[in-house]
């Protein structure tokens, strides 16, 4: 009873600080890649906070093209990180094959759950303010183009309501159902 008096409100702290600093991390590689506006306060925001430990890695990892493995390094070993506290603080070990595969489906669920949330407040903006155009609405647009503009080369014109959006969710639901199940079940028979 003691030692989860004290562990579980650790295992929160630890969880969401790492969780808030890995979002970070991988929207700022994400708005990198899509080429967003770095002048967005909401850019500058995740430039600023997370440029200090990059800085150190992209002296050893170079980029590679257009992505900055330095971030996907860093996310990466975050969340192998935090996942290693989590579980040591549950008193459960596990092997580091195990530990990679759990850290990586967790990072491509989140993946998945930002541009699923990235649409839908997309989506949703586009309803209440179809004209407006800040920086929030800016960092959407840039984040989810992308995808919405693929879904409209295979759906057509319905009079002028754009289904995409519809479309991109439910994609992204699908994925996270077909690509996910496996990786955890690769990570427990790893471990």
């Amino acid at each position: 009873m003691n030692s989860t008096y004290m562990t579980d409100p650790v295992i929160f702290l630890i969880d969401t600080l790492f969780s808030l600093y890995i979002l970070a991390v991988l929207l700022r590689f994400l708005l990198q890649y899509c080429g967003s506006d770095f002048y967005n306060p909401i850019s500058q925001f995740l430039i600023k906070v997370t440029h200090p430990p990059l800085k150190i890695l992209r002296r050893f990892v170079p980029a590679v093209r257009k992505i900055d493995t330095a971030s996907l390094v860093l996310v990466f070993s975050l969340q192998m990180l935090a996942d290693f506290s989590i579980l040591f603080l549950k008193g459960v070990s596990i092997g580091i094959a195990a530990l990679a595969i759990l850290s990586i489906t967790q990072l491509i669920s989140l993946l998945i759950n930002i541009f699923i949330y990235a649409v839908f407040a997309r989506a949703l903006l586009s309803w209440i303010r179809p004209d407006g155009f800040d920086a929030a609405s800016s960092i959407l647009m840039s984040l989810t183009e992308p995808l919405l503009r693929t879904c409209r080369k295979f759906i057509p014109d319905m009079g002028g309501i754009d289904l995409s959006p519809l479309a991109v969710l439910l994609l992204l639901q699908l994925a996270k159902m077909i690509i996910l199940p496996p990786l955890h079940g690769l990570a427990s028979l790893v471990s």
